[in-house]
């Protein structure tokens, strides 16, 4: 489950932002968009895919890991090879109504993002971390161990190979590529994907029988509905804190070189952040993993809202010595946390009976905070000239992170 789990996430790059952001400039230039319709058109796709994401959390805990998985990979496939006919769709249509108007692209293109996030960022990634979770109790903090590992360091190479893709076999034939493994990967969810251990006459950790009181406590927890867990301060703080690191990251991403430009820094520095930020995220995230099993979720809530704190200083900080090398430590902080946090807190906090239902509502929080992080982070450069609104505007939000927290005790 560990293994295959985890391939099923890394599969999903495809349906990601760092796995669409390799193809922009070609796409944009062959269906003749601007950058900011078809930045537009990725918001708006988006959106719309976090506005009913919470519905296949439902069918996780309705269908199980199998089907669920396995229909996104399938869409997911489709999704990839209608994106690779994009050009060719747009100048039928383009014929079929006699116009030739930049909006046709763009609703395309809008419908294909729509499917990419929904079927990949979405489901795929939910239904995948999932099957690993529930297979698991004691130990879960181990096994996400490894896996945050293993994809931090997949989904940080897969820009290298997805451009190399791109320039042997062109844009259209790479997504056909990315389309072929996915229907590939479907067949390997179909049969390898497994859900509650309880059906295999097991119990989570590989356990055959109850037999330690720790495991006895364990199966007893409370089950708690989507609405019951909405009801809790924890759900809230915990997807909060999550939602603004999806919301800072992105937005910081996705305008790096004109943040850095808008302080004086040539692209190099902009650029060069990323890879000391990955190493302190991927550290950070393996030592929190193995000691989660041990240690109260809520020191490490705090602690990732301290490392939003040092970002957002960083930032405020930019043009000083102090501020690239606290920008990096906030970055790395909380992206380490994030790897934890997202994956250990859902089960250990409302059990394991709807855990889709409540991943799938949290993950409606990140995926909106996304697609909206982009034309914030744009339309206050646009209109203030800095981005430095935005460190302020963090900061104070994760100032009330910090009271509204002091209750966010586990449910349990």
């Amino acid at each position: 489950m560990l293994l295959i789990g985890t391939v099923g996430v890394y599969c999903s790059i495809p349906g990601q932002t760092i796995g669409v952001s390799v193809f922009t400039d070609p796409v944009k230039d062959a269906l003749g968009l601007s950058r900011n319709q078809f930045s537009n058109a990725y918001m708006i796709g988006t959106i719309a895919s976090s506005l009913i994401i919470g519905r296949a959390g439902v069918w996780f805990d309705r269908y199980g890991a199998r089907y669920v998985a396995f229909f996104a990979a399938l869409v997911l496939a489709v999704a990839l090879f209608l994106c690779s006919w994009s050009a060719q769709m747009s100048e039928f249509i383009k014929e079929l109504l006699n116009q030739d108007t930049w909006a046709i692209p763009f609703v395309i293109m809008t419908f294909l993002f729509f499917l990419l996030r929904f079927a990949g960022q979405g489901v795929l990634t939910m239904a995948s971390r999932n099957v690993i979770m529930i297979w698991f109790d004691k130990n879960r903090g181990k096994v996400n161990a490894f896996s945050s590992v293993a994809l931090s360091f997949g989904f940080s190479s897969s820009p290298i190979w997805v451009d190399a893709l791109i320039e042997s076999s062109g844009w259209q034939g790479a997504w056909q590529y990315l389309g072929w493994g996915l229907l590939v990967m479907s067949i390997f969810i179909f049969f390898l994907y497994k859900d509650k251990p309880e059906k295999y006459g097991l119990l989570p950790d590989g356990v055959k029988e109850i037999v330690e009181t720790e495991e006895k406590t364990a199966i007893n927890r409370k089950q708690f509905t989507l609405k019951e867990a909405t009801k809790t301060r924890a759900f809230w703080m915990y997807g909060l804190i999550l939602a603004f690191n999806s919301f800072f990251i992105t937005g910081l991403t996705f305008h790096i070189v004109s943040i850095f430009a808008s302080e004086g820094f040539p692209k190099e520095d902009a650029i060069s952040i990323f890879l000391p930020a990955s190493v302190v995220a991927v550290s950070i995230s393996t030592i929190a993993n193995f000691l989660s099993d041990y240690l109260q979720l809520r020191l490490y809530l705090y602690l990732m809202i301290t490392g939003g704190i040092v970002a957002s200083i960083g930032f405020l900080l930019l043009p000083t010595a102090a501020g690239i090398p606290l920008l990096v430590a906030g970055f790395g902080i909380m992206s380490g946390f994030f790897a934890v946090l997202n994956t250990i807190a859902w089960p250990r906090f409302f059990g394991r009976n709807h855990l889709g239902a409540i991943t799938g509502k949290v993950m409606s929080f990140l995926i909106l905070a996304s697609a909206l992080a982009p034309s914030i982070f744009s339309l206050c450069f646009t209109a203030f000239g800095s981005y430095q609104l935005l460190g302020w505007l963090g900061l104070a939000f994760l100032v009330f992170l910090v009271f509204g927290s002091l209750k966010a005790r586990n449910p349990q």
